[in-house]
């Protein structure tokens, strides 16, 4: 696909647009290009990210500006590819979100160090892709674009559209036709327009890259394409809040579900972030990767010991991790095993089961990525690949109302009863 060109006038016009964002760099050759709306090397066609001159020499000083901040992702824009002013402007203000001390949950798994749940469903469209629209929309609106637009497995849709309407944007945004209906009538709800594409999750990302390339698509800010370098520093918050949230020191251990594997990615990006400028104390921490079975290439790769990933054809009810061609897949596999970490997978019946667990034991309703996450979280221990002892934090990055179907069919009234105490006693309830 061809690289969109930036005008020679970007920088002058973006200046303190971006925060401390300098440049794009390739993640492969390393070649440096302006910011703008671009996200291919020109040189070598590896993925561009976005680098920063990050505040250093006072890390007691940002710590408490963080900390001074509004109790969403924009009280980390100091590390952000956002204006200053990034608050006062309209947006959906994700983030925050809660960091669950789950004990119950931790006596079931046998876990004996401390365990939280990161909890993303609390954002405006429950879910933690909103973290990742929102540096997204910053961009859109420095580069001029008038349409928010995405290929999404669901979660990602809605967002857009959420943001797209605070923000003030037409939207029009592309799903696989086949998606839960919870998600599909969310997205659909903002008023922006949505259109569902016969085929799987690569195939309508493939659209959208033909339609960025074409003059329909002038104009049009792909969140997870042509802004994808901004959007992807969203997830970068994610580690920050944990780090916080834990009082400023790191995880020893994080898993994290795999679905394009950027979120992987960027969160590790964000721990070697807060220790380069010294706001948390440099010491080992594992990353672990989750998936599902029926969409597992991430997962195939690490255990077969390749640094390739195969792309597989989705077939799994964690549909919000269904994607068979991993862009950032090769990128998970080194860090997984740099920071000693592993890359697992669970079936659609354990993703159940582990949806379950975690509503029991801590209340929390997650999506079936967050089974997925949970999951694996037990195989992992069982496996004797994560260990019990130290503190280990489990991402759910999804509400459990978007998917439904896959509790639904074995879950249901405990007992219907007629309206008196002989009923009620008559069913063993009492």
């Amino acid at each position: 696909m061809a690289v969109q060109s930036v005008e020679s006038s970007t920088t002058s016009s973006t200046s303190g647009a971006f925060g401390p964002a300098v440049a794009l760099s390739c993640r492969e050759c390393g070649e440096r290009f302006e910011l703008g709306p671009i996200f291919a090397c020109e040189a070598c066609f590896g993925p561009l990210e976005v680098a920063y001159e990050l505040p250093a020499g006072d890390p007691e000083g940002l710590r408490r500006q963080i900390e001074a901040g509004p109790n969403s992702i924009w009280r980390y824009a100091p590390l952000l590819p956002v204006p200053a002013d990034v608050a006062d402007l309209p947006s959906l203000n994700p983030g925050f979100t809660q960091l669950v001390k789950a004990d119950n949950l931790a006596r079931e798994l046998g876990v004996t160090g401390e365990l939280h749940i990161k909890d993303d469903s609390g954002n405006p469209t429950h879910s933690f892709k909103d973290r990742v629209v929102a540096i997204a929309v910053q961009a859109a609106r420095t580069f001029g674009f008038t349409t928010l637009s995405c290929s999404s497995t669901g979660n990602l849709a809605g967002a857009v559209g959420a943001a797209a309407a605070r923000a003030g944007f037409r939207s029009c945004v592309f799903i696989p036709h086949d998606l839960e209906a919870g998600k599909v009538v969310m997205a659909a709800v903002y008023g922006g327009e949505l259109v569902g594409i016969e085929g799987t999750y690569d195939d309508v990302n493939r659209f959208c890259s033909e339609l960025i390339g074409d003059p329909a698509g002038e104009g049009w800010g792909f969140v997870n394409v042509n802004l994808r370098p901004y959007y992807g520093e969203g997830s970068k918050t994610l580690a920050y809040e944990i780090c916080e949230q834990l009082g400023w020191r790191l995880p020893d251990q994080i898993v994290v579900p795999i679905a394009s594997g950027s979120q992987l990615t960027k969160i590790d990006k964000g721990l070697k972030e807060l220790i380069a400028i010294g706001l948390v104390e440099d010491r080992p921490y594992k990353i672990f990767g989750a998936q599902a079975e029926g969409c597992s290439p991430v997962s195939a790769a690490f255990k077969a010991g390749h640094d390739v990933v195969r792309p597989q054809k989705p077939r799994t009810i964690a549909k919000s991790l269904a994607i068979g061609n991993p862009a950032d897949g090769p990128y998970v596999l080194d860090i997984a095993r740099r920071t000693g970490g592993a890359v697992e997978d669970v079936n659609d019946e354990q993703i159940v089961d582990a949806i379950k667990l975690l509503a029991r034991t801590e209340g929390i309703f997650a999506e079936t990525a967050g089974g997925v996450t949970v999951g694996v979280t037990k195989k992992l221990i069982e496996d004797g690949l994560l260990d019990p002892s130290l503190t280990t934090v489990v991402l759910n990055t999804g509400d459990g109302l978007k998917t439904l179907d896959a509790v639904a069919p074995t879950t249901g009234p405990s007992a219907i009863i007629r309206p008196t105490l002989d009923s009620f006693r008559e069913a063993g309830l009492a």
